[in-house]
């Protein structure tokens, strides 16, 4: 137990403060640096639960496609942060009541496990016993049962969102020859393929 205790809030602070440091590092590529080790810590956590299925998927799909991405558009899209923050002062109106709002959501939801604690164990999905199921097969069948509809939107989102970036991130360059699949299916064997005739000795 103590070296569980020890293991949780070591990884515990370490993923507070590399969250601190995502917001507050001026270098975006420092930020998504701090992001893959806040991913890390956060597998870690969810190891010492027991839940190594979400962990795994944390490592591969957040640090291993998602964080690298960022990282990728980061370093590609060469965006003037200068720019972006002189028009800081005009947004903070709406960003501080953003943070009210969500800051309010928060309350609500802490007081109503402190008000009502018997009302998380009833919406909870009940647990099945860890020796006749594993993790995976547990979350399966909550993920493609009960929230089959929030699941497919999440998907929509996403895809929306990689639609959004490489249309963001696509530049378009003169003299560049571009595969137009239509002319190459419907082209005739004349256009494609041309017989020439080599007289014995005219060769190379």
């Amino acid at each position: 137990m103590i070296i569980q205790a020890f293991a949780f809030y070591l990884f515990a602070a370490a993923l507070v403060a590399a969250g601190v440091m995502v917001i507050s590092a001026r270098n975006p590529v420092h930020s998504v640096l701090f992001l893959i080790l806040a991913f890390f810590n956060a597998a870690g956590l969810f190891v010492l639960m027991g839940a190594e299925f979400i962990a795994m998927i944390l490592v591969i799909v957040y640090v291993g496609a998602v964080a690298v991405l960022f990282l990728f558009v980061v370093m590609m899209l060469n965006i003037n942060y200068t720019e972006l923050r002189q028009g800081f002062l005009q947004y903070l109106p709406i960003g501080g009541l953003i943070g009210l709002v969500l800051l309010a959501e928060l309350v609500l939801i802490v007081g109503s496990w402190v008000v009502a604690p018997e009302a998380s164990v009833k919406l909870a999905s009940p647990a099945p016993p860890l020796d006749r199921i594993t993790n995976t097969h547990a979350i399966g069948n909550v993920l493609y049962t009960d929230y089959i509809y929030l699941f497919q939107a999440a998907g929509v989102v996403l895809l929306i969102a990689m639609i959004g970036a490489i249309v963001l991130t696509h530049r378009g360059r003169d003299g560049v020859r571009r595969q137009r699949i239509s002319q190459q299916v419907n082209r005739t064997r004349e256009e494609s393929v041309e017989l020439i005739k080599v007289e014995p000795g005219s060769g190379i």
